[in-house]
């Protein structure tokens, strides 16, 4: 039976971009100063093409900062919170993780958390435009991604903070609601690990230069110095030491988009990935999304349940057992890689769809998801 020609199927660090090798790594600027001017002009060339790759508004700042999309969310949620009440919507691992944050480190008196279980949303209708609001475009560890901006007020008070980390690049943003939007370089074009992105709107800027934050702020996070925006972040001056090695990768990555034709084409991409994915589903009598609603349905980390009633039945502990199993034959079979469900979610698969992923070696991978089931059906089932 016909394999997937790349059985990277991780949802992080996600597979390469199609035909990469380290070749493409050649022109990295190694053992230079990242303030020399050529590495630094290599920097901003990763911000001036990921800006224009995403569209993102001119009058918005974008800049790189350290510790992936984690660090770039922490910059903005101690940087930004506490002038007013904040709504934070939770329904997977790392919204919970944010709302975790603001609630036991940050303290914010006035916090509401808007929850949903696993395959969920929460009531988005909610959230209160006067609020500041944090939450994830698209759930990684969960599959379920927000439909639209609908629920967000175009004449908002507060600002909107959203991790979209496993969305920028696969999804249609809609910037113009979106006050702070980050994400990292491992996720949609492949890149390598550690680097953060973090885009702000006009709004942002003006209450980051307002705002003092009641809680000493480490260096790593100060966005501002003496009231002001440290403008550098976002002209290639980083906080802290990148390496030109994954610059170059995250280079690599951007020329590729830009050349397969921009945002357009890596959505479709993305989407053509979870439609293969979904006529399979439909036939399958194990296996349902993990997203309750096809509207919430996410392109790039696409989780699937287990629903054999043999496998409902049993104790979590074992339902546990036989999705490790599972995720082990794919391994083992060498279809499919680091494929099994996040730590925190619903035992299943998690099958990264993202734009770098070819839609041939989805569709190489679903029948090799019943071969899998079958076994472990013998093994645990019997």
């Amino acid at each position: 039976m016909l394999k997937p020609a790349n059985p990277h199927f991780s949802s992080g660090p996600c597979a390469k971009r199609p035909g990469f090798s380290l070749a493409a790594l050649e022109g990295a600027l190694l053992g230079r100063s990242h303030r020399a001017p050529a590495p630094k002009a290599k920097l901003a060339e990763v911000i001036s093409r990921s800006a224009a790759l995403l569209g993102l508004p001119p009058d918005y700042r974008l800049g790189i900062v350290p510790a992936s999309d984690t660090g770039a969310v922490e910059m903005a949620l101690w940087g930004l919170l506490g002038p007013r009440g904040v709504d934070v919507l939770a329904w997977e691992s790392f919204s919970a993780e944010w709302a975790q944050d603001i609630e036991k480190e940050l303290k914010l008196p006035d916090l509401r958390l808007l929850r949903a279980p696993y395959g969920r949303l929460p009531d988005l209708s909610a959230v209160d435009p006067k609020r500041d609001c944090v939450f994830v475009w698209n759930g990684t560890t969960s599959g379920v991604r927000l439909p639209d901006a609908g629920w967000i007020a175009e004449d908002r008070e507060g600002l909107t903070i959203c991790d979209a980390t496993s969305a920028a690049f696969a999804m249609d943003l809609p910037w113009h609601k979106l006050d702070v939007v980050t994400w990292s370089w491992q996720k949609v074009l492949g890149g390598e690990a550690a680097h953060g992105m973090m885009a702000l709107s006009p709004r942002a800027v003006a209450r980051l230069e307002a705002h003092r934050p009641a809680w000493p702020m480490p260096k790593i996070f100060r966005l501002t110095k003496g009231g002001k925006l440290i403008e550098g972040i976002f002209k290639g001056d980083t906080i802290n030491t990148p390496s030109m090695l994954c610059v170059e990768d995250a280079l690599d990555g951007l020329r590729w988009a830009e050349g397969i034709g921009g945002l357009k084409a890596l959505v479709a991409r993305a989407e053509g990935n979870l439609a293969a994915v979904a006529a399979w589903e439909a036939k399958s009598d194990w296996a349902r999304f993990l997203a309750e609603d096809p509207a919430t349905r996410s392109c790039t980390s696409v989780c699937l349940r287990i629903v054999a009633p043999w496998f409902t039945a049993m104790e979590p502990a074992k339902q546990e057992a036989v999705a490790k199993r599972l995720s082990a034959i794919l391994e083992n079979e060498g279809v499919a890689l680091d494929a099994g469900s996040y730590r925190d979610a619903p035992p299943g698969l998690r099958i990264w769809c993202g734009a770098t992923v070819e839609r041939s070696d989805v569709e190489a991978l679903l029948p090799w998801l019943d071969v899998a089931f079958e076994r472990v059906t013998r093994e645990f089932a019997a």
